[in-house]
Formats: structure tokens, C-alpha cells, sequence
């Protein structure tokens, strides 16, 4: 009697998944499922729905409900210059790998609510003319992007900030932080599902952090193949802290620093 009901629990979840990847184009199954289910029955739990099938079938009547699904599916966890000492090492390589350069380009891949690409072009600023800036932002969140796009900040996100960054980067009004006009330009926004969207390239750059410690091993391994192709020869990418690549020459990748790996 517990295995058949273990075995139902099991089937209603695969059910789910493969619903919702017919629904959202997203493929949970590429995801560490003890994670997912986790974030997900959490939700399903507060709604006081008993399974799976019948959690879809109210996502399917209730917008709300599908959006504040895809915000627990889609992490969306970030800050300014998350991790500050790793992007004190990025500038160093800017400063030494690309002075020579009077443009580069740059994807900021998962980029959430934009706090990273706008770090980016904060500090591209100071080692390039604006207009040699180009950065692409990608995230599979459409809600998101459009909160990227409006550039407005509490001021918790700017805590790896200093009271100078902060005026030279922002406009204040009242609590907001809004991102200065000269900026903006420099960003393009764009939906991008990391799995199954073939990736934009020739980068300089490309900075994809805490994102794929929620991917199974074989999901990591498309993604990096991805990276390393979407990379110019010398090309940089950027990870977070708890993803480092093993056997980075699958992908033409060398490690150069912790958290940074050189296309060959």
C-alpha cells in the first residue's frame, strides 16, 4: 500500500513536469528535482492543494497563481556587485586582458532583475567609452525583464555600494535608486531560456552566476557547451561561487582564476 502511494506521489509529479514544460517551454525535469519539488510543494502547501495535477489545472485559472509559480521556478535572488572581492578580480582582468580594447560585448546570462548588467556597465564605464559598450541581458522571466528595464532599486540591493558609486550611478528619490539615463543605452533586454534557446555570440564577456548550482549535471553541461562556443577566442566567463566547471577543456575553457575560465 505505501509503495502504490509512493508511486503515485512520484507519477503526479512527472505529470507536472511534463505539463508545465508543454505550458512554459521550461523543462523541470533538467533541474535538481529534491530543489524544485521542494519550492514548489511549499507553494502548492500555502494554497492548500493536495497535488500536483490539481495545482496545474488552478495555475491554468488563475494568472496570479502562474506567475508566483514561475517566480519560485525562475530564482530571482540578486544584489549590485553580489560577491564584491570576485567582481574586484573581473576588473582586474578588464584592466590587463582588454585595455587595449575601445568596445567590447559583453551577455549577462539569467540576468534577473538587472542588477547584474547594470554592475556590469557601471564598471565597463570606467574603462571604455559608453558607446563601445554592449551588453546583452538574458533571463527566461518576462515579469522580470520588465522590472530590469524600469532600473528603480531598493536601497538593500546597493549594501556592496560606496555613498560615491551610489551618486555616480544613481538618481535618489525618496527610497527609490533609479539607474542614471547614460546607462541604459548600454543594456539590451531579451527573453532567453538557457536550455533550449540557441545563444547569441562572439562575447568579450559572459557572466552567469548562481544560477546553474539548481540544474542537474547533464543540463550544466549543455549550458557550458553554450558559453564556450558563445565566446570570442580569449573570452572570459564569469561564474558564481559554488559552480566550478570540472573538465572546463570539454568546453575550450581553461581556468584562469577561482570562478573564472579563458576560451582557449
Amino acid at each position: 500500500m505505501e509503495e502504490r502511494c509512493l508511486l503515485r506521489v512520484v507519477d503526479d509529479y512527472q505529470w507536472f513536469i511534463r505539463h508545465f514544460h508543454s505550458l512554459t517551454g521550461i523543462d523541470l525535469s533538467l533541474y535538481k528535482e529534491e530543489q524544485m519539488k521542494r519550492r514548489l510543494t511549499t507553494l502548492r502547501s500555502k494554497r492548500n492543494i493536495q497535488t500536483f495535477q490539481e495545482f496545474y489545472h488552478a495555475m491554468l485559472k488563475s494568472k496570479p497563481l502562474y506567475e508566483e509559480c514561475l517566480d519560485r521556478v525562475t530564482i530571482n535572488v540578486t544584489e549590485f556587485y553580489r560577491n564584491r572581492p570576485r567582481w574586484d578580480v573581473l576588473e582586474q582582468f578588464i584592466k590587463e586582458q582588454f585595455r587595449d580594447k575601445q568596445e567590447i560585448k559583453v551577455w549577462s546570462a539569467a540576468c534577473s532583475t538587472g542588477e547584474e548588467p547594470f554592475s556590469l556597465a557601471t564598471l565597463l564605464s570606467r574603462y571604455f567609452p559608453l558607446e563601445g559598450i554592449q551588453i546583452t541581458a538574458t533571463d527566461i522571466d518576462l515579469k522580470v525583464l520588465e522590472k530590469a528595464k524600469e532600473g528603480n532599486y531598493i536601497e538593500r540591493t546597493l549594501n556592496n555600494l560606496t555613498d560615491q558609486e551610489k551618486s555616480m550611478f544613481f538618481n535618489k528619490n525618496g527610497l527609490i535608486y533609479t539607474v542614471k539615463d547614460k546607462y541604459r543605452p548600454l543594456i539590451t533586454f531579451q527573453q532567453h531560456n538557457l536550455l533550449s534557446d540557441p545563444a547569441p555570440d562572439s562575447f568579450d564577456l559572459i557572466v552567469c552566476r548562481n544560477v546553474l548550482i539548481y540544474f542537474k549535471e547533464d543540463a550544466k553541461e549543455i549550458i557550458y557547451q553554450k558559453f564556450g562556443q558563445a565566446l570570442k577566442s580569449n573570452g572570459l566567463l564569469f561564474v558564481g561561487s559554488t559552480e566550478q566547471i570540472f573538465h572546463p577543456e570539454k568546453f575550450n575553457l581553461k581556468p584562469v582564476k577561482t570562478f573564472f575560465y579563458q576560451k582557449n
